[in-house]
C-alpha cells in the first residue's frame, strides 16, 4: 500500500526529493519544510504527481 511520491519545491518548482507515503492512512497531499539544494534555504516541499 505504500507508494512512491516525489516532493517539489514550492518556489523553484524543482522535483528535489523522493519518500514513500500510505495511501490509506494519509490521503491529503504531504508537506515538508525540507532544504533546498537551489535555493539554498529550507522552503515548502509539496507533494507531486
Amino acid at each position: 500500500m505504500r507508494d512512491k511520491i516525489t516532493l517539489a519545491c514550492t518556489e523553484c518548482k524543482r522535483r528535489n526529493y523522493i519518500t514513500k507515503k500510505n495511501k490509506r492512512t494519509t490521503p491529503e497531499k504531504l508537506q515538508f519544510k525540507k532544504y533546498c539544494p537551489f535555493d539554498r534555504k529550507h522552503t515548502v516541499h509539496k507533494e507531486t504527481k
